[in-house]
């Protein structure tokens, strides 16, 4: 999308923002349309590219802003690892850059840790938040569970460590290979370290401190963040409401995009 501010071009920007320090990584970003401003936070192992649909839906009024995060998409991966506070930073710096003092945001997934964690504890740049099958809810895990972890980091161990045999070594990688979630799996380098870092920290702590009013938009057939964490959100969050979409998994945003688009609007129009 594109418009005669900003096309689809991540860099360049109005000539004020020349004035101001950038975010680093520099961000590449779609900007679209005229009127309030509202980001767009994608999920992890996504980009801004799947809000395309969004943005058409919600049409004429909003200054819509899609980042891709760092990592992501074209932006360049961290330098070191982060984890949610480090991209809450980054998207604080984008909007001080492109002059947004506040916004609407509307985050899927990972994008809704990056807004629940900026919502809670800069609740002035927040005008009003949707959160769409978002994250930030670590579950209940058991014995189980921390055995895996245990298993897998001393196979981890073992695959990389010069003094194991061959033949263990290369068994031991293929155990490796086999675990971990897809996400882990697809990324590396700093992302991979960031990926860590993101799932293990649990926001439950930062919902009731979200003063902005909060759409909350869930499938309920999501198994990534099921709807049991919508609801819970919607009960810790002050001023809040939940809408579900009944069929729909963890991209309900673009299974039903007319449907989350009219809805969403309606919401920001007040």
């Amino acid at each position: 999308m594109s418009d005669e501010r900003g096309e689809e071009n991540r860099v360049t920007v109005d000539e004020s923002a020349a004035t101001r320090e950038a975010p680093q990584p520099l961000p590449h970003f779609t900007r679209a349309g005229t009127g309030t401003p509202t980001l767009l936070l994608h999920g992890w192992g996504a980009s801004s590219d799947l809000f395309a649909g969004t943005m058409r839906g919600l049409g004429d009024g909003f200054d819509l802003i899609a980042p891709d995060f760092p990592g992501f998409g074209a932006t360049e991966a961290p330098p070191v690892a982060w984890g949610v506070g480090e991209y809450v930073d980054w998207t604080l710096a984008l909007m001080d850059w492109l002059g947004v003092e506040r916004a609407n945001i509307i985050g899927h997934s990972f994008g809704g840790r990056v807004a629940i964690k900026l919502a809670a504890l800069h609740p002035e740049r927040v005008a009003k938040l949707v959160l769409t099958d978002a994250a930030g809810i670590r579950p209940k895990r058991d014995w189980r569970y921390h055995v895996r972890v245990r298993t897998f980091k001393l196979m981890r161990r073992l695959a990389q460590a010069r003094y194991t045999p061959q033949l263990l070594r290369e068994w031991a990688g293929a155990q490796v290979a086999r675990q971990g979630s897809p996400d882990y799996k697809a990324a590396s380098g700093t992302v991979r370290g960031s990926f860590v870092r993101v799932v293990n920290e649990d926001l439950r702590a930062y919902l009731p401190r979200i003063a902005a009013p909060t759409l909350l938009i869930w499938g309920d057939r999501d198994e990534e963040t099921p709807l049991a964490d919508g609801q819970l959100m919607e009960r810790l969050i002050p001023d809040a409401g939940l809408v579900v979409f009944e069929g729909a998994g963890h991209y309900a945003y673009i299974e039903e995009a007319g449907r989350f688009s009219v809805i969403v609007k309606t919401f920001f129009q007040g």
